[in-house]
């Protein structure tokens, strides 16, 4: 079908069928025993919140999916078992529509973030993460980042979390700030099980590849454990607790190319009009566009995660339920990065003879070594205390609940060593080149080195000079969430065509609080009095054999960084050798009350909303109509920075206020010809709120010496990225065992928002009054995404022998999106591939089990005009990933059962991000090998 049709035929289908989903923010899942509710049964929403059950089996998930009378995608306890998955960003991955993103907007992003070689954040249907609503069993987890609404799932293991829900359409009774999607991660009660005890122990361990070409061990491991006891008089109460701890070692390969070229500007246009470097004229400048110098090397660390679930239940009767739960999750992440950087910043144009075209060289290089480390501390909290009572036909529903989250970097710290350190008591130069700094091999950069170049390298403890004694960051970001909801529901059993009635309120609070502060000492030999290198103050331990094995073959310094941390604390309050003082504290400007607070942020959010709702059959037809209605208020309070004739004065606080009101209709409905057909389709209103940092970010005012003032400030006024949602999808389970879905979505999106990371992007500056001239972030213009998606799995029972116990499974996303980032410019949605898709080949009979999983993501644009060219060529896209992943399982019978799965068989790089769609000269790059995972759980 022309992608000019898509579109409208999907809209047409939706609202001529009528076709919609009826289920809840938690689809009412069929119980493993007789006190949980029927998926088959007509219930209301309400009923549908407080379902929460776990997914053994594929089937099981299959049978789920087929059942919902809206669109969701299930993940199994088998599923999750079935993986070498670091955590559940990359469990979700498996599912039709999701894009796993391994960096994002934390205080960390970029090639730091995916060097950890793992998983971050998801974007469901082409939308970011802060485009999604996560849900801890129904309860709205905290957003712990800085500069985002995204939650960042990186600290959530696969363990402990048995089945996970993703609801692609958002019905009256749930949350209406989910454009992308409502994902559900549920853990278990102990009705959720048969036995009246039921325990488990699992220990696992893991092993990355990628850390033994280095000779780092890459071992890690973990162990978890569950116990759920049903006791009491008829056995009525049950409590179900839960533990987990892992750890994670890493040593991955990492290539800052792009990055370089950003910060340091090392990159130019090959062939030039000018000596200026202006790219020739008619030529494509993004594949005019090289390199000059990149940063290589290694990002190594460790994640220990460590939490637990717990839930008490009482069900005195079939009428009555009561329930306590709560998760508790933590991730303490360390992050060292040691880069060897090959820096062409020294950049020349040469008139080629007998042509008017200029010839890009390098006159010189700096050769470099840098350090940094990026700690991050995790937590994730939640906490629901409710019920249910049914009185006749009449249901009641009250639910009070409270999250927590934090994102905290708590001690970064840099350091370098250059050949050309220039300070008091050095006087470095770089080293001459001459012609190209940079090649190419199989599209990875190559230095072009000569001997003195090399051998800097390689000997760049003892020979490259210490630039600073240290640079600190402490940053911390957290949320904390808490409020209550009422349920109410009238089930009607007289037959006629109204089956339901549904209808309730949430408030909900929050409080964010986020802090940065910095401090830069000077260059380490303005302190000693001479000039020093990394080995002579004891900063270094050991090599690694090679910056990059197979590719870049200098050895590369193992950095201490204790001494390092002792290094800077010897030198951060203290004066220069000469006596000279030197002030550190310098997170924006000179005076100690500004650097204190300029880097502080908070906020409180307030959300009331009330919903109604219907549910309405006729025959093989059931549509829900509803009406929700949400009432938003943030107050922001930030530091005002302020200068009077250049001179920095003392700043204050300042506060706004936003409010939204936002009234959003939906239409649901199914038709089910048949035990084995179901069609259904939705049309739904959504939004997303701005982040608090673009609504109130920090202000700041600077008054130059003639007489204008610029101010740089958050938007209070900036209106919510708004959305129309269309969907429409077939599922048919054929006899036997088969299980096929199609289905297509459209949305209409409206004040497009795009991430902005640390910085205040989608800017437009006005004049105005007094010579004031103001600068902040805008809303951009409309945008479309729409898509189709397939599903399908087969196990071929009906073979002989062990034949059936073979199957296939896949699913394909295939989507398009486009949107107005302001003025008319069109640009890709952000982390939103054209193709996805999964192939999987499985066996399972007899205890034993095997999977071979194919994983495909298309390329995807990553971020907009990264280097800032006016003409556009320079967003940052990321090449699509292709990999392998293998398990096989045995069941040995009572209770034990042990599984090995392996991630990325074949080597393939993790992350390659590059500037340009069609170009892959300016590159960032990340290999993490091979993950292999070892487990053995015994059941009882």
């Amino acid at each position: 079908m022309p992608v000019s049709y898509l579109r409208p035929a999907l809209l047409a289908s939706a609202l001529h069928t009528m076709i919609v989903p009826a289920l809840a923010q938690q689809a009412p899942l069929p119980a493993p025993d007789a006190t949980a509710d029927s998926a088959g049964d007509s219930a209301a929403p309400a009923d549908a919140e407080r379902a929460i059950v776990v997914i053994g089996t594929r089937k099981q998930a299959a049978d789920i999916q087929f059942q919902s009378s809206h669109p969701i995608s299930v993940l199994s306890e088998e599923d999750l078992r079935h993986t070498a998955v670091h955590n559940v960003a990359e469990a979700l991955g498996l599912l039709p529509g999701v894009n796993v993103v391994n960096t994002g907007s934390s205080f960390i992003g970029g090639v730091d973030g995916a060097s950890r070689g793992e998983g971050m954040y998801v974007a469901i249907r082409g939308l970011n993460s802060e485009y999604n609503v996560n849900l801890i069993n129904g309860v709205n987890v905290a957003q712990g980042q800085p500069y985002s609404r995204g939650v960042q799932l990186t600290l959530l293991p696969p363990t402990g979390l048995n089945t996970i829900v993703l609801n692609k359409a958002s019905r009256a009774d749930m949350d209406g700030d989910a454009i992308g999607g409502t994902v559900d991660f549920r853990t278990p009660s102990a009705f959720d099980y048969s036995d009246r005890l039921h325990g488990s122990v699992t220990a696992s361990g893991r092993l990355e590849t990628r850390a033994r070409t280095y000779g780092d061990s890459g071992l890690g491991g973990g162990l978890a454990a569950e116990i759920s006891s049903r006791f009491g008089p008829g056995h009525t109460m049950g409590i179900y607790v839960s533990g987990y701890y892992d750890k994670r070692t890493y040593t991955n390969s990492e290539i800052r190319g792009a990055q370089s070229a950003h910060d340091d500007g090392s990159w130019g246009y090959l062939n030039a009009s000018d000596s200026k470097g202006t790219s020739y004229p008619g030529l494509d400048p993004q594949r005019n566009a090289a390199l000059t110098g990149f940063d290589a090397g290694v990002s190594s660390g460790k994640t220990r995660r460590f939490g637990g679930n717990a839930s008490l239940d009482w069900r005195p009767d079939d009428t009555t339920r009561v329930y306590l739960r709560g998760t508790y999750a933590k991730a303490l992440t360390e992050q060292d990065s040691t880069l060897a950087q090959f820096n062409g910043g020294t950049k020349a144009w040469i008139l080629s003879p007998g042509t008017d075209r200029y010839v890009l060289t390098v006159p010189s290089v700096s050769v470099r070594n840098y350090f940094e480390t990026n700690p991050e501390t995790a937590i994730l909290a939640t906490a629901a205390f409710g019920g249910e009572k049914q009185l006749g036909d009449w249901k009641i529903a009250p639910e009070v609940f409270y999250s927590e989250g934090h994102n905290n970097r708590p001690n970064h710290i840099e350091a370098s060593a250059r050949i050309n350190q220039s300070d008091k008591y050095t006087s470095g130069s770089k080293i001459p080149l001459g012609g190209q700094s940079v090649g190419y091999s199989d599209n990875y950069p190559v230095a072009l080195y000569n001997q003195a170049i090399f051998n800097a390298f390689d000997n760049s403890a003892s020979v490259l000079p210490a630039r600073r004694a240290g640079q600190l960051t402490e940053q911390f970001s957290g949320q904390r969430k808490w409020g209550g909801r009422l349920d109410i529901s009238r089930d009607f059993t007289d037959g006629g065509l109204l089956q339901s009635i549904a209808f309730g309120a949430k408030l909900q609070s929050s409080k964010r609080n986020v802090t940065s502060r910095d401090w830069t000492t000077d260059y380490v030999a303005n302190y000693v009095g001479h000039a020093v290198t990394w080995g002579q103050l004891g900063l270094t331990n050991g090599t690694y054999a090679h910056t990059y094995p197979g590719l870049y073959d200098w050895s590369l310094p193992r950095f201490n960084k204790t001494a390092l941390f002792n290094l800077f604390n010897k030198y951060q309050f203290a004066n220069e050798a000469d006596g000279s003082s030197y002030n550190s504290f310098d997170t924006c400007g000179s005076l100690y009350v500004n650097n204190f607070n300029c880097g502080t942020l908070s906020g409180r959010e307030t959300v009331a909303a009330a919903y109604a709702t219907a549910t309405l059959k006729a025959g093989n037809l059931e549509i829900i109509p509803g009406l929700r209605f949400e009432h938003t208020t943030i107050n922001n309070t930030y530091w005002v920075m302020a200068y009077s004739g250049g001179v920095e004065q003392p700043g204050a606080f300042a506060s706004n206020r936003t409010t939204y009101n936002e009234l959003l209709p939906s239409l649901f409905a199914n038709w089910r010809p048949s035990s084995t057909l179901v069609a259904r389709g939705d049309v739904w209103f959504s939004y997303t709120r701005p982040p608090f940092f673009q609504l109130g970010g920090s202000s700041t005012a600077r008054t130059g010496d003639d007489g204008k003032t610029t101010i740089v400030q958050g938007n209070p006024n900036l209106k919510p990225i708004r959305a129309i949602n269309v969907d429409s999808s077939v599922e048919w389970n054929f006899a036997p065992s088969g299980h096929v879905m199609l289905g297509g979505y459209y949305k209409r999106l409206t004040n497009y928002l795009y991430d902005s990371g640390t910085t205040l992007l989608n800017t437009a500056t006005n004049d105005g009054t007094n010579q004031t001239f103001i600068t902040r972030p805008l809303n951009g213009g409309s945008g479309n995404v729409y898509g189709l998606e397939f599903q399908v799995q087969k196990t071929f029972v009906e073979l002989p022998g062990a034949l059936r116990g073979f199957g296939i499974g896949a699913n394909l996303t295939r989507q398009w999106t486009k949107v107005d980032i302001g003025n008319g410019v069109m640009r890709n949605i952000q982390n939103a591939p054209d193709v996805m898709g999964q192939a999987r080949v499985f066996y399972a009979l007899g205890g034993f089990s095997i999977d071979a999983i194919y994983n495909y993501t298309g390329a995807y644009l990553e971020s907009y005009n990264y280097l800032g060219q006016p003409t556009g060529w320079d967003d940052r896209w990321v090449r699509p990933v292709k990999r392998v992943d293998l398990h096989a399982g045995y069941d040995f019978g009572n209770g034990l059962k042990a599984d090995v799965s392996v991630a990325n068989l074949f080597n393939n790089y993790t992350y390659w991000a590059h500037i340009g769609r069609h170009s892959l000269a300016i590159s960032d790059i990340v290999n993490s090998g091979t993950t292999a995972l070892a487990s053995v759980k015994y059941s009882f």
